[in-house]
């Protein structure tokens, strides 16, 4: 080793897919954290066919890789494998990190296995906000909850060590990767706590658009992740009935909101989500009827019949 290399103490793995713009914001936010330098940053870009070449020259220091396997686990999983520290932080990249995320994250891992640090939440547009906004600011990412009552933290703002990472395994394809990682890790003994110190900004969506998007794919995946449990069709379907009747319960949570300004807000908020908790009923409810389809298309095992004619019984 050339001397005066400084050996990394820390990977930032930030997964990219088309958002060169947000990318670059959150680059700039990581380059004005003094311990930086104690890093090594890899972008690893999902195959998005994007030219990042001047993104580059403006961050020599960050290494850019390109994975072609689709989805964020796979990026994620490349990331670790590109790099070598103790450490591993994982970042969105349309994440902007507080100016100490690095020096607290180092912090709280010291005192656990798997840290979920705060995110908060902002608009990119003027107010007034829009119906999304409003949804996106009351019901998004709330970090504390799902740690300390779902045991899993998002991986836009997720910190833990490479040895606990190569003994859980790699993020898996297909279904919710946050929850799935953590959960396997919290069930090998492995703390997971909420940090609010280690801090990153997220934007809230701009439109419909996105945001079903995004709940379609979070659909899909927790229904691969919950497919394969007892009873799994019975308990989706129940499922799909508590999300449908959910705005019942969670308009007061809009009402009272101290992120909600206004009657219109309140209003825009609550179409919003009787509108997104129906179309989540509506997909559930197709995912439960194609189960029972397929389970009808199954071919009935075939039973060993004796030289006499008669089924032999299984022992």
């Amino acid at each position: 080793m050339r001397a005066g290399t400084v050996v990394p103490e820390v990977a930032i793995i930030i997964p990219h897919y088309k958002d060169v713009l947000r990318l670059e914001k959150c680059l700039q936010a990581l380059a004005l954290i003094s311990e930086l330098q104690r890093c090594e940053v890899v972008v690893v870009d999902n195959n998005s066919e994007i030219d990042l070449s001047l993104l580059q020259l403006r961050h020599p220091a960050v290494r850019f890789i390109n994975e072609a396997t689709q989805g964020a686990a796979a990026s994620r999983n490349r990331g670790v494998r590109e790099t070598t520290a103790p450490l591993l932080f994982f970042l969105d990249s349309d994440c902007i990190p507080r100016v100490d995320w690095i020096p607290a994250g180092i912090v709280a891992l010291t005192k656990a296995d798997i840290v979920g640090g705060s995110i908060d939440l902002f608009d990119e547009t003027d107010p007034p906000r829009n119906g999304t906004q409003v949804f996106e600011s009351v019901f998004a990412f709330k970090q504390k909850q799902y740690i300390e009552k779902q045991h899993f933290s998002v991986t836009a703002n997720l910190l833990t060590w490479r040895r606990v990472f190569d003994d859980v395994g790699g993020f898996r394809s297909g279904v919710s990767e946050d929850v799935d990682w953590c959960h396997r890790a919290v069930r090998e003994g492995y703390t997971l706590v909420y940090d609010e110190n280690v801090r990153v900004g997220h934007p809230t969506r701009n439109n419909m658009g996105e945001l079903t998007r995004k709940w379609k794919r979070m659909v899909q995946e927790r229904f691969e992740l919950q497919s394969q449990e007892p009873y799994a069709r019975a308990r989706w379907a129940l499922r799909a009935l508590l999300v449908l009747f959910s705005p019942i319960v969670d308009i007061r949570r809009i009402v009272l909101s101290d992120r909600v300004n206004g009657h219109q807000e309140i209003l825009r908020g609550i179409g919003v989500l009787c509108h997104l908790r129906f179309l989540r009923f509506v997909w559930m409810m197709k995912q439960v009827f194609s189960m029972a389809a397929m389970k009808q298309q199954l071919p009935r095992a075939e039973v060993p019949v004796s030289s006499h004619g008669a089924s032999l019984s299984r022992k």
